[in-house]
């Protein structure tokens, strides 16, 4: 048996989502559930046809797919290769993908910008994450609006299970959930392929009042605000998610 290895480095997501684990213990996420919601994304936000979407931190590229065969001109963009190599399978005429950081503009503008599945706040410094909105911003058309969506803070914190096993494709996951100066942390600890393996997930846990703060600084207009995938009205103590609609 070899020494644990472990992936706390400072950019734990660098490390962990181009691990093969990552996918494994994720891998019945609700996606049917996740195309609904691009559905009423997109609908909701009256796209023009063939409108050019931008999928921020797209991982191996599933909402992508399923944006670009809703008839959008989608560019998908992940810090992983690995996932962008497995993603770019798919790739067609109107359907491209690119490692990119999500803190650097894009030279194109887009109709919309999606950051799905709380793919923000994974930064140490608050400065990082600021200018994450700043670059979604100036990578906007003049007539575009940008998506994030992110978990409620506080419904998170009411119902957070500090402790959990799960087992996946044979591998069991030890999962520990704490919260210490402002983030959200997820320990995973598990054995595959005769070596034991730690990783963790650190995510800012940003408030809708801590997102307008940070929209103000980055000159931000924030249009609206939902609480779940079928887009009810978004109540602090109920909702599952925090879905902002800005420009």
């Amino acid at each position: 048996m070899s020494d644990t290895t472990n992936c706390k480095s400072e950019n734990w997501y660098a490390s962990w989502f181009d691990t093969p684990y990552y996918h494994i213990l994720y891998k019945d996420r609700n996606y049917r559930e996740a195309q609904i919601f691009m559905d009423n994304l997109t609908h909701y936000l009256n796209l023009p046809e063939k409108a050019k979407v931008l999928d921020l931190a797209c991982g191996k590229g599933r909402h992508s797919i399923y944006l670009n065969q809703l008839g959008y001109d989608v560019i998908g963009a992940d810090l992983s290769e690995n996932s962008i190599t497995e993603a770019n399978k798919n790739a067609n005429e109107t359907l491209h993908f690119v490692v990119h950081d999500k803190r650097v503009p894009f030279e194109e503008k887009y109709d919309a910008i999606f950051n799905l599945f709380t793919s923000f706040g994974y930064f140490e410094s608050e400065e990082d994450n600021l200018k994450t909105l700043v670059a979604i911003k100036e990578s906007l058309s003049e007539y575009g609006f940008a998506v994030i969506d992110f978990m409620n803070v506080y419904t998170v914190l009411e119902n957070l299970i500090p402790e959990e096993t799960k087992e996946v494709d044979g591998i069991t996951f030890h999962i520990k959930r704490s919260h210490v100066n402002h983030f959200i942390i997820k320990e995973i600890d598990f054995e595959a392929d005769g070596e034991q393996f730690h990783f963790e997930e650190k995510v800012k846990a940003y408030t809708l009042e801590d997102f307008q703060r940070i929209m103000d600084q980055a000159g931000i207009y924030l249009l609206d605000t939902f609480g779940d995938y079928k887009l009810k009205k978004f109540h602090k103590n109920t909702s599952e998610r925090l879905i902002m609609i800005f420009k």
